[in-house]
């Protein structure tokens, strides 16, 4: 499928009339397609506002999406602490959250409860720091809790509003945080952003096989569409923990646990205090089959790197702060920051 909307799919069926046929999704031809939604709902035709999504990205040189096959593997965290590094560079960047149904990247970024405020220019995005501004459906919901049930064409408006009405300004980077799997969301943001040059996609995933096999559908649907993928991050790759944060516990009869974390702290002060330098780790998931490593080897695709999981980025997170800023996160931040730092030398 040549660039992913011209071409017939190669799973499309028998007599299909072609993705930008008015037909498309519609016809009697297109019973049992696993493309028939997605035709269905896809924009026919040369579309208008394409030319005010390009005149509004002019002013972005580099354009990043930020992918994961499945979801709880970290692609928002990823995503957000990306966009920390980038601006703590001294660039110009914006992050764009397009998980219309799940938008977590506020949280993230310690901009809960603010709100989207409107010029002249378009929309505003909300600012972390002067060279870092964001925008997200998160901040046009009246309560954090409240669900967003909407269909395809109403993502997919949503989507082309943020790409042509958001004054970003000028522009390093902007970081697109997609939902999870390959579903309209995405294959609007490639349409939109394909006409104004996009770098590629960074695919996030975690060692398990399960994870994996999502993520071969991602690199798959990235070349099916045209998209450079730019590397695999495997996230959650082992707990890495500092040995003096760890807690320790007593296992009782019956399954019951007692706290045993200010003697066990105080045996090792006393008997051994070499061993609080050091960290301690564990493998979380199986990943005894290569893991992502492994799978980009197999798919000609470049791995980025490894990011343990760390209880302080987790902390980061929901504190919506760096975690670059401060010595916390000593095991997760300098493995983020050579992820990053090979990312940028990749350009």
């Amino acid at each position: 499928m040549e660039n992913g909307y011209h071409e017939i799919p190669e799973n499309a069926n028998e007599h299909c009339p072609g993705p930008q046929s008015e037909a498309a999704g519609k016809s009697d031809e297109c019973a049992g397609c696993p493309n028939q939604q997605i035709c269905a709902t896809a924009p026919k035709g040369p579309d208008p506002d394409l030319v005010a999504i390009v005149e509004r990205m002019a002013t972005v040189k580099h354009k990043i999406l930020v992918l994961s096959g499945k979801g709880g593997v970290g692609k928002s965290t990823f995503s957000a602490q990306l966009s920390f590094a980038l601006a703590d560079t001294d660039y110009q960047v914006g992050l764009l959250d397009i998980d219309i149904c799940g938008p977590s990247i506020p949280k993230m970024l310690g901009l809960e409860g603010q709100d989207i405020h409107q010029s002249n220019l378009g929309w505003s995005p909300v600012y972390v720091e002067s060279n870092l501004g964001v925008m997200s459906i998160g901040f046009m919901l009246p309560h954090p809790d409240e669900a967003v049930i909407w269909r395809g064409p109403r993502k997919n408006g949503l989507i082309k509003q943020f790409l042509k009405d958001v004054d970003w300004g000028e522009l390093d980077y902007l970081v697109v945080d997609a939902p999870p799997g390959t579903s309209d969301e995405h294959i609007s943001i490639v349409q939109f952003l394909q006409a104004t040059g996009i770098d590629g996609a960074i695919i996030v995933t975690t060692p398990q096989q399960v994870s994996l096999i999502d993520v071969r559908k991602e690199i798959s649907f990235c070349k099916k569409v045209g998209i450079k993928v730019l590397g695999v991050v495997e996230n959650m790759s082992g707990l890495k923990q500092p040995l003096s944060d760890l807690r320790f516990v007593k296992l009782g009869e019956g399954g019951g646990e007692s706290d045993a974390t200010e003697w066990a702290l105080n045996y090792i002060k006393s008997n051994a205090p070499e061993l609080l330098n050091l960290v301690a780790c564990s493998e979380v998931f199986d990943s005894s089959q290569g893991g992502a490593e492994k799978m980009c080897g197999e798919m000609a695709v470049p791995f980025l790197g490894k990011v343990p999981m760390d209880p302080q980025l987790c902390r980061a997170a929901e504190e919506g702060r760096s975690c670059f800023a401060d010595q916390k996160c000593s095991v997760s931040a300098p493995a983020l920051k050579n992820i990053i730092e090979k990312l940028l030398h990749s350009q």
